[in-house]
């Protein structure tokens, strides 16, 4: 029988060699080099992902020990099916990496209904059901971690990202409040937030004052909060110190000074397709589409 390796002791040299990791938006971006980035360094890596074609793709292209699986986060059925394989498989998950997650661009009254629901199914709904499924277990047995790619939308609010913002912001006030719960339990919580990341998701969007990050940028960060557990972590790092500021500052001040380094996205994608066909899965998929078409994580 396998016996779960202990993730959480930060006297331990090596926190991720034998781990039982699982990624969700796995198959693509930033999930995919956070699953490249921990199965070189010896995880054994379940990558969850809508297009489970993409995901076992991807486990088959990536070196190392991984497996594709197809899980639809929004669907607790579903997430505690891929749970529950990937436990047969190796074992429990020793972290789990909620990273899937959607985002529609534009001004706040023409987002489609759809696209506004199918945001916080995915990504509020979909990291509640990462910690619903996988805390219970971790803190029966004393140790565990689940790592939330969030957003610097968690804490900064572009013009034409109001909802996506508002599931970042719901995300980070859900874990807040579970992070108290577990609190002496062995079981960490992590909220990764990144500027803008060049991913799909991002497509046609403006980066503002910080420069444009890589999806390995993040995938390092994924990979050194795990080794050394914080609950925190923005990417660039700057971007925490400088919100704490501006927050002191009156609002005339604080204003003019998020004006100057928050993109405003509603000009950045005005009249620009290159977004089309990446929301219009955002879109079909919000409306309970055929799952073939959903595949936007």
């Amino acid at each position: 029988m396998r016996h779960n390796h202990v993730v959480t002791n930060t006297r331990e040299k090596d926190h991720i060699h034998g781990a039982v990791i699982a990624v969700t938006g796995g198959a693509r971006g930033i999930g995919r080099d956070i699953a490249r980035q921990l199965a070189a360094r010896g995880a054994r890596v379940a990558i969850g992902d809508l297009d489970g074609d993409a995901a076992t793709a991807t486990a088959d292209e990536l070196s190392g020990e991984l497996h594709g699986h197809r899980v639809d986060v929004a669907d607790q059925a579903s997430f505690r099916s891929f749970l529950e394989a990937v436990t047969a498989q190796w074992g429990a998950p020793d972290v789990v990496v909620a990273n899937a997650g959607v985002m529609w661009v534009g001004p706040f009254d023409e987002e489609p209904e759809a696209a506004q629901r199918r945001q916080f199914d995915v990504n509020v709904h979909g990291v509640i059901n990462a910690v619903k499924l996988a805390a219970p277990a971790m803190r029966a047995r004393g140790s565990g971690h689940i790592v939330t790619v969030a957003s610097a939308a968690a804490k900064l609010v572009p013009p034409g990202e109001s909802t996506y913002a508002a599931t970042k912001h719901a995300v980070l006030g859900y874990l807040t409040g579970v992070r108290a719960e577990l609190r002496g339990s062995g079981v960490h919580i992590s909220a990764i937030m990144p500027a803008v990341v060049d991913t799909e998701l991002a497509a046609g969007t403006a980066t503002g004052a910080a420069h444009m990050l890589q999806p390995a940028d993040v995938a390092r960060a994924v990979v050194s909060v795990i080794e050394r557990p914080r609950f925190q972590v923005t990417v660039p790092r700057y971007i925490g110190p400088l919100v704490a500021v501006v927050g002191l500052l009156p609002q005339s001040l604080r204003d003019f000074a998020l004006r100057r380094a928050v993109p405003n996205q509603v000009e950045a994608v005005r009249g620009d397709t290159s977004r089309r066909g990446y929301e219009q899965r955002v879109v079909d998929s919000g409306g309970h589409a055929d799952p073939e078409s959903r595949q936007i994580e």
